[in-house]
């Protein structure tokens, strides 16, 4: 017998999640998740599903107001998007998956699901990209093998012509954080994740924590003295995701730049994955990442009947 719980305490969520949730990567963690449960402030809303005491299933969600349904928690949107990748359904079968989503009292649209536990003929989403240092016996200069004698010569060219007015690296100052901003800002205005006080506030938080917890990586470029580009990046364990970065228009070129040197650098360090997220940019595919689709999954939500308790203490259905 089945029983699925639903629970909307932040604190009763929080503990669920550090007992249930696996950690695969980075945005399988809790604190990096409350970054942005914080400025978003969005209703939480976790699933459990139990049988004879023991949980087997967990869908942990966000009522997000303005779009009407729920996402994934914590429910930080960008222009009516979710953000975070690699979100899950918990589930031990494809029943209890099925079980979960069929009880949450509202229509359901989650993305970037990681394909662990994604049904057979799930819809696909975005393309995140993956670099592995040790298919190549972590050598850098091995990996550039992977591209032909031609095109080898001609990104040495460009890279060369990038570097001409005086190349510097500066690794870890925090202050460089504020260049992200302002540079993704004036690049993208509105466009940008940043131009949202929720969205800023939520990044500043995260980098806040990481850098606590020793695990941020600020990478900056220097072209004759000046900030050419930042990027923003974490290492947890053997991984490191690229989160977010800036590039100044006057100089081209820089951004494929210090992407080479995130990959340099991954190599050097003997790291197992690099994570570039979603969303190829003209590069990725180019640079051999290897691609991972994310899915995205709708639902209909459960009938009204199932309702009546949202709002008040935990609801508890038997199945």
């Amino acid at each position: 017998m089945l029983e699925i719980r639903l629970i909307e305490d932040l604190e009763a969520a929080r503990r669920l999640w550090l007992c249930q949730w696996p950690r695969f990567g980075l945005f399988d963690l809790w604190p990096v998740r409350a970054c942005f449960q914080g400025p978003f402030g969005r209703r939480p809303l976790f699933l459990a599903a139990e049988r004879s005491g023991e949980t087997v299933g967990l869908l942990a969600l966000s009522w997000i107001e303005e779009e009407g349904c729920f996402g994934h928690f914590p429910g930080e949107t960008w222009h009516g998007e979710t953000w975070l990748e690699q979100n899950r359904i918990v589930a031990r079968d494809a029943e209890v998956r099925q079980e979960l989503l069929d009880h949450v009292p509202g229509p359901v649209r989650l993305r970037y699901l990681s394909p662990e536990g994604v049904q057979t003929g799930a819809e696909v989403d975005e393309v995140g990209y993956l670099f592995f240092p040790r298919r190549y016996n972590c050598s850098f200069d091995t990996y550039l093998q992977e591209f032909s004698g031609k095109s080898r010569k001609k990104l040495g060219r460009e890279l060369d012509a990038v570097k001409t007015p005086g190349l510097a690296y500066r690794y870890d100052r925090l202050a460089d954080v504020e260049h992200v901003f302002s540079l993704n800002l004036s690049a993208f205005e509105e466009r940008s994740y940043f131009h949202d006080d929720r969205f800023l506030s939520s990044v500043e938080a995260l980098v806040a924590w990481l850098e606590g917890q020793g695990m941020l990586r600020v990478t900056t470029v220097l072209l004759g003295g000046k900030v050419a580009a930042v990027d923003i990046g974490a290492v947890w364990g053997s991984s490191y995701t690229l989160l977010a970065g800036g590039v100044s228009p006057d100089f081209p070129g820089v951004a494929k730049l210090i992407n080479f040197h995130h990959l340099e650098w991954a190599c050097a360090r003997g790291l197992e994955v690099v994570d570039f997220l979603c969303g190829d940019f003209g590069w990725k595919a180019r640079f051999h990442l290897t691609p991972r689709p994310l899915y995205q999954l709708q639902h209909p939500g459960a009938e009204p009947a199932f309702c009546e308790n949202l709002g008040g203490s935990p609801a508890a259905y038997v199945v």
